[in-house]
């Protein structure tokens, strides 16, 4: 139907040749006066019925048209582009016929008033008959054209799945005017050109077949139901795919249709699609049950994390959520948002800084959370290795700050985000979340011991990179790529872990659930991913060939960067949970008066920039932090 369409689109598109015009406008002119001829012979006109009349009214009714339709060009003008001047023009042509055929029945003695009657008619119908087509054509040409555009911007798939959620999207696209589901692709061989809920059902064993398939069905995409698919198939189907120039989309779940047309709601896969595991099973009935009617506070929470706690906080029915991050444009962002997508929820935005604890008791004083999750950091590792005061006065002493807050106001339980370069870290960044990690849990394991008096249970949560979180490499590939590289990767054997911001949320809100008081938790990564695999990847999944169309630089190790990072989980350094995906991580305890001691000495020494003498102390505090590829090398212990 689309190669069809397509063809005659091309047709339509040419001008019909003069020639052709003449030839239709003669016909017309001279059926009109046979036409007026029939009638008056109905109406019993005796003059109708002399055949030399006939003959002479047919003859110079053919001769009058053909000369003034020579005369005045009327061949030349374009019917698309008939216009009211255009009508005088056909008048005078009309009107013109009329009076050649005057002269030659004057000629042989026919005129009379009936005659006259029958010219002013066949004059009068000859304009209304060359007007009339050309606007016929017009409408008709018009009609056309919107249908076929209308073809044209309907991208005819394939559904991925023969299960019932593959065969329900089929369904909901039915008579969309953004997609046509022209059949499902399966896996199973057997069930092949069989029909399921009347879509034809396809299997494609290699990429020859699946380009025939494309070409014999004009195929611009194929639509995926599943992340699992889109990730299983990412050397398969997704792969054949980009290399033919087709949409990779999917679609979204059942019950996370909104009220739009599920057109509009289909998106095209991006990279986090295809780095997705199989999806994390959590106790959502004890995370409801733990979080319900609760007064939560998140600090940084217009960051990527933070604002992905917000959103499935604002889920679990708490009383109030209390939102606090330094950073006015992301937190007026994130304010709209929730009002926008969560009417009923209460919540209250602060503009506050982890440093400035006057500010930061406001906010415990104000709303007295029962729950905090600290996801204020500085996060970035080459930044933070030339600004190492900066990440110390945050990520340490503002984590101090809000734990000694959430002892001060009774706070049942705080969740600390931390990251996994707080293994055996190589950077300033690592560090400092590893000096919070020891004071926090130092000072849960006092409170334990009854050496500090308080009541909040503590829990720190390590994971690796987020996928698409602000700052982070894929948005930086991703803008790289639009500006048409190059894409600048640090080495090609360079490998992160990556986990996708809602299910790194997801952990932490289990983790906070479990009886993991004063423990740190570490999450299951899965398989560490090449970096410059993801990049390649990344600029196919945009249509495009790496090193042809994008060129990928390599520029070096940035300081303080690891080219591997340790791995989180393995059972040799952690314990298990009653959740596969979440272990307990098994590291060195401080006394609660050394964590003490230590991050008051370095609050001093980052308020003073006094730089060689805190990362010394940091070295001391944390001896497995053995600089790499930093200016800070000199100070390890040799």
């Amino acid at each position: 139907m689309l190669a069809f369409s397509k063809n005659l689109d091309k047709y339509s598109a040419k001008f019909l040749s003069r020639g052709q015009v003449f030839a239709m406008d003669l016909v017309i002119s001279v059926v009109i006066s046979v036409a007026v001829a029939v009638v008056a012979f109905l109406l019993d006109q005796s003059t109708v019925l002399d055949r030399r009349f006939d003959f002479i009214w047919g003859f110079s009714s053919l001769v009058g048209s053909a000369l003034m339709f020579w005369l005045l060009k009327t061949y030349v003008i374009i019917i698309r582009h008939f216009s009211f001047k255009d009508t005088l023009v056909f008048s005078a042509a009309a009107f013109g016929k009329a009076g050649v055929m005057f002269f030659a029945l004057l000629c042989f003695r026919y005129l009379s008033p009936e005659v006259a009657v029958m010219l002013v008619a066949d004059a009068a119908l000859t304009v209304l008959a060359l007007c009339s087509i050309r606007l016929l054509m017009i409408f008709v040409y018009d009609t056309y054209k919107s249908k076929v555009r209308e073809l044209e911007r309907r991208s005819r798939v394939l559904v991925y799945g023969v299960n019932d959620k593959a065969v329900a999207t089929a369904s909901r696209l039915r008579g969309a005017k953004r997609y046509e589901v022209v059949g499902l692709i399966s896996n199973d061989a057997q069930i092949q050109h069989t029909l399921l809920a009347d879509q034809v059902v396809y299997h494609f064993d290699n990429r020859e077949e699946f380009g025939k398939t494309v070409r014999d069905l004009s195929l611009r995409g194929v639509i995926f139901t599943a992340e699992r698919d889109v990730a299983a198939e990412q050397n398969g189907l997704v792969r054949y795919c980009t290399e033919l120039g087709l949409k990779v989309l999917i679609a979204p779940a059942v019950d996370e249709v909104t009220g739009e047309p599920m057109h509009f709601q289909v998106r095209k896969i991006k990279i986090e699609d295809l780095l997705g595991r199989e999806e994390i099973k959590i106790s959502l009935d004890a995370i409801k049950a733990n979080f319900k009617d609760k007064v939560v506070m998140v600090t940084g929470c217009a960051g990527s994390i933070g604002s992905e706690l917000c959103r499935q906080l604002a889920s679990f029915g708490i009383k109030e959520l209390v939102l606090y991050d330094n950073a006015e444009t992301p937190m007026h962002n994130l304010r709209l948002e929730l009002e926008d997508r969560y009417p009923d929820l209460h919540f209250v935005p602060i503009i506050g800084d982890v440093r400035m604890l006057s500010r930061l008791d406001y906010a415990f004083r104000s709303h007295h959370p029962q729950v905090v999750f600290h996801a204020a950091a500085y996060k970035h590792v080459p930044l933070m290795e030339e600004n190492p005061c900066e990440a110390v006065l945050v990520n340490v002493v503002g984590s101090r700050h809000v734990a000694d807050k959430c002892i001060e106001y009774g706070v049942e339980k705080m969740v600390m985000i931390s990251t996994d370069k707080a293994v055996n870290p190589t950077n300033i960044m690592g560090c400092t979340k590893r000096l919070a990690e020891i004071y926090v849990q130092s000072l849960g394991r006092a409170i334990e011991q009854g050496k500090v008096s308080g009541k909040t249970q503590f829990v720190t949560t390590r994971f690796g990179n987020v996928l698409g979180s602000n700052g982070s490499v894929i948005p930086r590939f991703r803008e790289q790529i639009e500006h048409g590289g190059p894409v600048t990767v640090t080495d090609p054997n360079i490998t992160r872990y990556f986990m996708t911001i809602p299910e790194a949320c997801r952990l932490v809100m289990e983790a906070a659930t479990l009886p993991t008081e004063n423990r740190i938790c570490v999450f299951d990564m899965g398989q560490p991913v090449k970096i410059d695999t993801l990049a390649r990847r990344m600029i196919e999944l945009a249509g495009l060939v790496p090193g042809q169309d994008i060129e990928i630089a390599y520029t070096g190790l940035r300081p303080g960067e690891k080219l591997y990072e340790e791995v989180l989980s393995n059972k040799e350094n952690t314990d298990e949970t009653s959740h596969d995906r979440i272990r307990i991580a098994r590291v060195r305890e401080y006394a609660y008066s050394d964590a003490v001691e230590a991050v008051e000495r370095l609050e001093t020494l980052g308020a003073e920039v006094r730089i060689p003498e805190m990362v010394k102390l940091m070295k001391a505090v944390v001896p497995e932090y053995i600089s790499n590829n930093s200016r800070f090398e000199e100070f390890d212990r040799k």
